[in-house]
């Protein structure tokens, strides 16, 4: 007789197996842009599975910038970089970060064929659960101060300055720092500032924040607990959302609802948006459904799980809710199925005049789809506040010839001089794109 994890193994495997038939049938591209491709649903004993298996960068290598770009190590050597965040002065933040434990999450042969696979992306390591603090003094392109500077955290992700105070983006809640330009560590106790969702569930882990031009609002990705709902609608309180977060008094209300799991956030240069990527659901085949680009709307609700693009009706969710349903929002634009979109900015900055009033979407790439899509970093024109064109590649190369990942794209930013930064939790690297001299 098999012992329970010999039974889970040989249901993994079988799992596996069967999970090789269901491909892509659309064009490359059809699923992008601002009407994008909505194919039905493909049903299938179990979900598609591919990934590229997670390798890391040989030595000297590094990622395919697009003509007339060149790209760099701004620092190496960190542990799984996920979120980065620059300073007034310069000196660049990374989130050093992964899941918390979650024993709820991942129970039963799908969640341990899930764990396995997500082993095999390169998304099982412990967490560092700190903020460390890169320095480029002489200005050459490459850190040479890297200095832990805030640790013992609980899986951060955003951050987000306003005058003196530092806010950070736990799992589990928002904390804050006193913070004074130029500083390199601080050790000050983290001071809280409002509860997020969290707990031993806890299925979209990451929480990303930013503030209000004036500052007294922090704005808060919260991603579901589950895949459509099927943990119930009880676990998904204030969840699949973005809220609104007063800092004078720690209160929380909904901002936005329907979102699966967003995660940038950034505020359009122009209209003064704000806009948010999110990672859409899985398991109805290989060209459903497009993660995407949009604007959020006080009050919107864009439809998750009970439809996805507008009022495509998600018939594995019960009860049905026609009611929401008829209220969901078409996001403003497709960026492709299962890209997995995870780091947002526009750029403002001189040096890469191309880049101007777009944005740039570090794209941390698929485990449900075939063939692989994402593991790259691309750019999204726009023209009077909406985008204007389809996703144009920036930085790929991620994954070599023989399908591994030598590298995954999570956060992106601009830094002082005008240079794009993606961190890459897979490559232990935090890279910088520059013109290409």
């Amino acid at each position: 007789m098999r012992t329970a994890p010999g039974r889970l193994l040989a249901g993994a495997t079988l799992l596996l197996l069967a999970a090789c038939g269901e491909k892509s049938l659309i064009p490359s591209g059809a699923d992008a842009g601002a009407q994008p491709v909505i194919k039905e649903p493909v049903k299938t004993l179990i979900p598609t599975v591919d990934i590229a298996p997670a390798k890391g960068w040989p030595s000297g290598a590094t990622p395919r910038p697009a003509a007339g770009l060149a790209v760099n190590a701004f620092a190496t050597a960190l542990d799984h970089p996920r979120w980065v965040y620059v300073l007034p002065n310069g000196d660049v933040l990374v989130a050093e970060s992964n899941a918390p434990e979650r024993p709820e999450d991942g129970k039963g042969i799908k969640g341990y064929v899930m764990k396995k696979v997500m082993k095999k992306a390169g998304a099982a390591v412990p967490s560092p659960n700190r903020i460390s603090l890169l320095r480029d003094a002489d200005g050459d392109g490459a850190a040479e101060l890297k200095r832990v500077f805030i640790k013992n955290l609980n899986s951060p992700f955003g951050m987000a300055l306003v005058g003196d105070t530092l806010y950070v983006a736990n799992t589990d809640g928002i904390v804050r720092f006193d913070y004074k330009e130029g500083m390199t560590e601080i050790t000050a106790k983290p001071q809280p500032v409002a509860p997020l969702p969290g707990g031993r569930l806890n299925h979209h882990w990451t929480k990303n924040i930013i503030a209000s031009k004036d500052g007294s609002k922090l704005y808060a990705t919260s991603g579901s607990n589950s895949n459509v709902a099927e943990n119930g609608m009880d676990k998904e309180v204030d969840r699949a959302a973005i809220l609104e977060v007063d800092v004078a008094t720690g209160k929380t209300r909904l901002f936005a609802s329907g979102l699966r799991n967003p995660n940038g956030l950034a505020w359009h240069p122009q209209t003064g948006a704000l806009w948010t990527v999110v990672n859409e659901r899985d398991e109805l085949g290989s060209d459903l459904v497009p993660d995407y680009l949009t604007s959020v709307k006080d009050g919107g609700f864009y439809g998750w799980p009970y439809s996805y693009y507008g009022k495509h009706v998600d018939g594995r969710v019960k009860p049905p809710r026609p009611d929401l349903v008829e209220k969901a929002i078409v996001p403003d634009f497709a960026l492709g199925s299962h890209v997995a979109p995870l780091g947002l900015a526009f750029y403002e900055g001189a040096l890469l005049p191309q880049f101007a009033g777009g944005a740039i979407i570090g794209q941390h790439g698929s485990w449900n789809r075939k063939p692989l899509s994402g593991y790259n970093v691309v750019f999204v024109p726009f023209r009077d506040g909406i985008p204007s064109g389809k996703p144009v590649e920036v930085l790929g190369g991620f994954v070599d010839k023989n399908g591994d990942a030598m590298g995954r794209p999570v956060g992106v930013a601009v830094d002082k001089g005008g240079a794009l930064l993606v961190a890459d939790d897979v490559g232990n690297v935090l890279w910088r794109v520059t013109p290409a001299r």
